[in-house]
C-alpha cells in the first residue's frame, strides 16, 4: 500500500521555523521526483520546491527561494522541507508528492502550517 504521511506543521510565529517530514512507503521510493506543494484557503495549490531522483537537483518557487530548503533521505524514504523566516502568507496546507517516469502520482494527506503572532 502506497503511503505518504507529513509530520511537523503547527503554529510558528513571524520569522520562525519549521522542518516539514514526509515518509514514504509501498512504491520505489529513490525512483521518484519529489516536490512539496501548498494550498492556502481559497487558493489554487501551489508547487513550493523540487527535489531529484538523488538530491543533486533543487528548484524552488520565487516567493520561498533563499528561505526553505528542500532535501531527500532516500535510505529513510523521506523527503523534508525546512522553512526558515517564516511570513504569514507562508500560512498553508503543505503536501508532499511523489511523483514518478512513467507518470504515477502519490501526494500525502497534508500538514498545517500556520505562521501568526
Amino acid at each position: 500500500q502506497v503511503q505518504l504521511v507529513e509530520s511537523g506543521g503547527g503554529l510558528v510565529e513571524p520569522g520562525g521555523s519549521l522542518r516539514l517530514s514526509c515518509e514514504a512507503s509501498g512504491f520505489t521510493f529513490v525512483s521518484y521526483v519529489l516536490r512539496w506543494y501548498r494550498q492556502a484557503p481559497g487558493k489554487e495549490r501551489d508547487l513550493v520546491a523540487t527535489i531529484s531522483s538523488y538530491g543533486r537537483s533543487t528548484n524552488y518557487a520565487d516567493s520561498v527561494k533563499g528561505r526553505f530548503v528542500i532535501s531527500r533521505d532516500n535510505a529513510k524514504k523521506a523527503v523534508y522541507l525546512q522553512m526558515n523566516s517564516l511570513k504569514p502568507e507562508d500560512t498553508a496546507v503543505y503536501y508532499c508528492n511523489a511523483r514518478g517516469i512513467s507518470g504515477t502520482d502519490y501526494w500525502g494527506q497534508g500538514t498545517q502550517v500556520t505562521v501568526s503572532s
